[in-house]
């Protein structure tokens, strides 16, 4: 029975993970050439929060999964044990990619409530200057966050002559078990992005009674579309991720080892689920704008015609070759 139920949990992060991985870093590198293939979104600050948690969904697929959970189910091992560097290098990027991710991500729908308010003063904060400086102060703030994983992380022997990665630090990993992961990447993220979302479609409802240009309000809504329905999915896919965790947190739950191998069964499908958010903000816009779905269709239109004019062509000899013939005599 914890034989099969192990075999199971691998082959849930395989078969279910790897597809995961794939789907996601192209959607996001496709969100990438989208967003940064028309002006008008290169130049609206949301847009960049967008951008910018592509690019941090990227990493944390690579590093905090595929280079992690899906390797060791596939070889046994992510490499960790064998390098101290890497040992902390990785856990330090991975915290570092999904923080990122979650706080732009929550940037982006504090910017549309301010970008659909209809005081002066509070629009102003929807503005590219200040989505660059916020973006370079969560960048630094969580490298800065990483810092402690790169002290703590080492490499630990067990009494069966094991190595693993990890922290022995009882501070720190009290620190990251209940205040980081629970609340920092937790609840809070979808609090925050749940709470910003409602209001910002309570001021959408109000755009068009107000004096505000035509392709402002349409680009406005066609945002707070994307961003709203990715709010209400990210609900289903990071608070079960959460509660799980917090679940785990309780040692007298985990003491039976057939409970622990059943919890980790649903663990692994819930972990799958949690990088779906990771994974899906590309079809997500897909389906909720029609202007992504055209700059999408246009993008993939020029490069179909650059391909195209890149192609020899064949230069056919026009001219017909001249037959001398030879008098009869």
């Amino acid at each position: 029975m914890g034989a099969s139920l192990a075999l199971a949990s691998k082959q849930i992060i395989i078969y279910g993970g790897i597809p995961v991985c794939i789907t996601g870093i192209i959607g996001n590198a496709l969100n990438l050439i989208v967003f940064l293939s028309l002006e008008t979104f290169r130049k609206n600050a949301c847009a960049f929060y967008l951008i910018m948690m592509s690019m941090f969904n990227i990493g944390q697929l690579c590093f905090g999964f595929f280079f992690s959970r899906v390797i060791i189910a596939l070889i046994g091992t992510d490499g960790t044990t064998s390098s101290l560097f890497y040992c902390k290098f990785r856990i330090s990027l991975s915290q570092f990619c999904v923080a990122a991710s979650l706080t732009c991500f929550c940037l982006a729908t504090v910017d549309q409530f301010f970008a659909t308010c209809s005081q002066p003063r509070w629009q102003r904060f929807s503005n590219i200057k200040v989505a660059h400086r916020l973006v370079i102060i969560t960048i630094l703030l969580w490298i800065c966050h990483g810092i402690p994983y790169i002290v703590f992380y080492h490499h630990i022997e067990s009494s069966t002559n094991t190595t693993s990665c990890g922290s022995d630090n009882l501070m720190f990993n009290n620190y990251r078990a209940y205040f980081f992961v629970l609340g920092l990447i937790g609840y809070l993220p979808v609090l925050v992005a749940a709470s910003f979302g409602y209001l910002s479609y309570r001021k959408i409802q109000q755009i068009a009674y107000r004096t505000v240009p035509i392709v402002r309000r349409e680009l406005d809504k066609q945002l707070t579309s994307m961003v709203l329905i990715q709010v209400i999915f990210n609900v289903f896919t990071i608070l079960p991720y959460t509660t799980a965790n917090a679940l785990s947190t309780d040692a007298s739950f985990t003491n039976d080892p057939n409970i622990q191998r059943q919890f980790q069964l649903i663990l692994n499908i819930i972990i799958i689920i949690y990088y779906i958010y990771f994974a899906s903000p590309f079809y997500i816009y897909m389906c909720a704008s029609e202007r992504f779905r055209r700059q999408f269709l246009y993008v993939l239109s020029s490069l179909y015609c650059f391909n195209q004019c890149k192609q020899p062509t064949m230069v056919h000899n026009q001219i017909t070759p001249e037959v001398q013939t030879t008098p009869k005599q």
